[in-house]
């Protein structure tokens, strides 16, 4: 799908409201699933397509799955309210783009140098992480499945290179929650654009750079056509979590078996989605720097050690922040940051080395 069709696609405006009752006809239920994405982007369009096929697919029809792109039914960014209101059953969107309705969603997608894909599998399914989840949800009537991962993100696209904190002062940078958080502490305006909405403010101008996901999404959106230089490293998304976010009275109005679907299909398309990423990137990224002269740098350490530091910094202003009477942000800060250093060892000898030892300039290919 071209550019064009993505942007017409991710339209936030004026969406009409639609009655929350699904359809029932023989005992056949029919769902409303609304998106934070354009139709039919890769990774993150198509995968929460594939998950409501799945859903149908596996229910044998007995729950069916519509789904409706980014401002169809609803604004890219209103999945929240549209859920919980009963407007749509269920949505597929990224928990930090809530962090208005609390600063813990964050956390079940990404933190500034926090989890990595596994990492976050790991806390949400066999640490605190999806017991803290449903208690933060509980009180607006919703209830949150991992559902799709990037894997680690790159930190965006810039019209000059980055040599310095220096270079960031004044920059208009498309950075969501908390990135834009720590970026605005050295000197960045930050802005919050849907997808759709990133290139068109690129052109014109009223952006001077953007971070959206990676190669493969970034390769269909056409950034390269106004920025050429492209950076690492992604410390904000080191595996930027989706969700599947489900109405609580109508998941509970479900028999078990349709629940064991749903939370089945979520699982495998957190699987699913980061395979895609995983085989598509490396792809899109030599297309990108072969067949459009994109420029691909990592950060100075300089910058990325003033990055850690903002970024410990917000970590702390969202943990004193938090004046709820279950302390339940406290919490969830307190057991990330518990799981993130009972897991760094491990990374650290484990898959990190191992990506260390892989980049030795052996040769590793057949014989002539």
């Amino acid at each position: 799908m071209k550019r064009r069709s993505f942007l017409k696609a991710a339209s936030v405006g004026g969406a009409s409201v639609v009655a929350a009752s699904p359809a029932i006809s023989q005992g056949l239920l029919e769902w409303r699933m609304v998106t934070s994405w354009p139709k039919g982007l890769p990774g993150l369009g198509t995968g929460a397509e594939r998950l409501a096929a799945n859903i149908t697919a596996m229910s044998n029809g007995r729950l069916t799955i519509k789904v409706y792109a980014a401002g169809e039914l609803v604004p890219a960014l209103g999945c929240f309210d549209a859920v919980a209101s009963g407007t749509a059953q269920m949505s597929h969107d990224a928990a930090y783009y809530h962090t208005g309705k609390s600063e813990g969603c964050a956390f079940f997608t990404a933190f500034p140098f926090g989890f990595t894909a596994g990492e976050l599998e790991g806390w949400v399914k066999y640490g605190n992480g999806q017991k803290l989840w449903d208690e933060l949800y509980q009180p607006f009537g919703l209830r949150g499945f991992m559902a799709g991962n990037t894997g680690t993100q790159m930190l965006g696209w810039f019209k000059k290179e980055i040599r310095s904190v220096a270079d960031l002062n004044g920059l208009k940078f498309r950075a969501p929650g908390n990135q834009g958080r720590v970026l605005r502490k050295l000197g960045v305006t930050p802005v919050t654009l849907p997808g759709g909405e990133i290139f068109p403010a690129l052109q014109s101008g009223a952006i001077d750079g953007a971070e959206w996901i990676g190669p493969y999404n970034d390769l269909a959106l056409g950034f390269y056509q106004v920025c050429k230089y492209y950076y690492s490293h992604g410390y904000h998304e080191p595996g930027g979590g989706l969700q599947l976010m489900i109405n609580e009275q109508a998941w509970q109005s479900l028999p078990k078996d349709l629940q064991a679907i749903i939370a089945t299909a979520a699982e495998a398309a957190n699987r699913d989605m980061l395979a895609e990423y995983n085989a598509r990137s490396g792809p899109a990224l030599r297309s990108l720097v072969q067949q459009h002269g994109v420029i691909v740098r990592g950060l100075p350490e300089e910058v990325l050690m003033a990055c850690g530091e903002k970024s410990n910094e917000v970590l702390n202003e969202v943990y004193a922040g938090d004046t709820s009477s279950n302390r339940i942000v406290k919490r969830i800060v307190e057991d990330f940051l518990k799981f993130r250093e009972d897991v760094i060892p491990w990374t650290r000898i484990g898959e990190q080395a191992y990506l260390n030892a892989r980049r030795l300039p052996f040769e590793f290919k057949l014989k002539a």
